[in-house]
């Protein structure tokens, strides 16, 4: 590829989605991209670029896609999935006893593994909880993972690759030669397509949001305007999880690590006394 074809095609991929996409990454560019231009019936990647060139929003969106990293299985890392259970989720339900609901937000949300690995937790604590309203929102800028997130279908190694047998024979039954989750933890879960660069104020407040495996693949002020959009929707005593590889450190002070629980985050509210209650510290 061209090197002013890579910077037009990397600076629009860091416009549309926050991407930042290196020199030295141009073969994955043009790997992804070449199905892409196969599909289209261009001869190569000059063609496609010529044809972005000329404001094809169509392409641009297929491009964007076939770029975002969809990486994702169920209970991912685990350790996440099981603090929320036995910490935050008790909390949840100490905090908001007297209103009897709570938001959860996955951003990024790829296929589906995520959201539907925090609705079997839920699922399985349903008997602490008779009467709760749990809203889990999942959103991602692909359309294409937004549609298999929904239909709620996975492959063999997909519902092999992180999920107890135990849970995989309770909650997803044989459909062909893919396995489909059970309906019950799929209506659990909304899906909405959205770029973590738009307005976030329409999605509403949440108390939990995890935003996993996603901010490493932006540059540093992407990352701060990303976690300074996210601190205005997460209820004040709410809780940020960021993945194994990511921080706030050096990058926002709209949220601060909470001792002891690697990974999660509070919000770190001007005035608020040091070890102020959050729903990730036994509050």
């Amino acid at each position: 590829m061209k090197p002013d074809d890579f910077d037009y095609v990397a600076q629009m991929l860091k416009t549309r989605s926050g991407l930042v996409l290196t020199k030295d990454k141009s073969y994955l560019l043009e790997s992804r991209l070449m199905p892409v231009a196969r599909k289209r019936g261009f001869k190569g990647l000059e063609e496609l670029v010529a044809q972005l060139r000329r404001r094809d929003e169509s392409l641009a969106q297929d491009v964007t896609e076939a770029m975002t990293t969809n990486e994702s299985f169920f209970f991912r890392d685990m350790k996440p999935f099981e603090q929320f259970r036995d910490v935050v989720l008790p909390n949840l339900l100490k905090a908001r006893a007297s209103k009897k609901s709570f938001r959860i937000w996955c951003a990024a949300a790829s296929s589906g593994q995520e959201p539907y690995s925090l609705a079997i937790i839920l699922k399985e604590a349903a008997a602490k909880m008779p009467g709760w309203r749990v809203d889990i929102v999942g959103t991602d800028i692909s359309r294409e993972v937004l549609q298999k997130a929904r239909a709620g279908l996975y492959s063999q190694f997909e519902v092999q690759r992180g999920l107890p047998i135990q849970l995989m024979v309770k909650y997803f039954k044989k459909k062909e030669d893919q396995w489909e989750i059970d309906p019950s933890l799929r209506a659990m879960v909304q899906y909405k397509e959205w770029n973590l660069l738009s307005d976030l104020k329409a999605l509403g407040t949440f108390d939990v949001i995890f935003c996993r495996n996603v901010l490493i693949y932006f540059d540093q002020a992407t990352k701060g305007k990303v976690l300074e959009n996210m601190s205005r929707q997460l209820t004040d005593d709410g809780v940020l999880y960021l993945g194994g590889a990511e921080t706030v450190l050096g990058i926002s002070d709209k949220f601060k690590p909470i001792p002891g629980q690697r990974g999660v985050y509070a919000v770190n509210k001007p005035g608020a006394p040091a070890g102020a209650p959050s729903l990730g510290t036994g509050s």
